[in-house]
């Protein structure tokens, strides 16, 4: 049997080891820096370091991208590794490392996104709960430590299982593309 114990004989902590491939993208898309090398993930000349500015810079690849709506000062997108169905990231085309680093009107801009992410999260999946954070900085856990943006999650009873509390993993049982649809269909929808 393919397990491990901790804590003492006989206390199973789950399996040791979870097979999830599509995850050496990302890993390898990582650069010295910490951060996604850009939109390819192979970090390319023309990467910022930044996958988000990366993004922002390309509006051509919206929808490769999972960029779900964009307006003239940020975007709102599906997090590619998300920790539950549905989680966006918003951020704004200016690249700054903290929120304090925004001028009050830029931060402004970025709350009404946020505004909409969540507006757009209630409508599509109707969730029972959101987690709304920013992690800034490396200490604080942000993945793009050079770009901040706000994370929008949607979140229903049970969503952290058996499988995540004891095997410390999450399912996420929708593809992106099937999730970007959705949320498509929503925004379309509503215009």
């Amino acid at each position: 049997m393919n397990e491990h114990k901790t804590g003492g004989e006989g206390v199973w902590f789950g399996p040791a080891a979870i097979w999830a491939p599509w995850r050496l993208a990302y890993i390898e898309s990582l650069s010295e820096e910490g951060e996604s090398s850009g939109n390819d993930g192979k970090g390319t000349p023309e990467s910022s370091g930044s996958f988000l500015l990366d993004y922002w810079r390309r509006p051509e690849c919206d929808a490769g991208n999972h960029v779900i709506e964009r307006t003239d000062d940020g975007m709102i997108l599906l997090n590619r590794y998300p920790y539950s169905n549905g989680h966006l990231l918003v951020a704004l085309g200016d690249a700054r490392p903290t929120i304090l680093d925004y001028e009050p009107e830029q931060r402004a801009a970025l709350w009404a996104l946020v505004d909409r992410a969540a507006a757009l999260v209630q409508r599509t999946l109707e969730p029972q709960g959101l987690n709304v954070g920013i992690n800034q900085g490396l200490a604080g856990g942000a993945g793009v430590p050079s770009h901040l943006h706000v994370h929008v999650i949607p979140r229903w009873s049970g969503d952290t299982n058996f499988i995540s509390s004891v095997g410390g993993v999450r399912v996420i049982p929708a593809a992106l593309e099937a999730m970007y649809e959705r949320y498509r269909i929503a925004i379309d929808g509503s215009n």
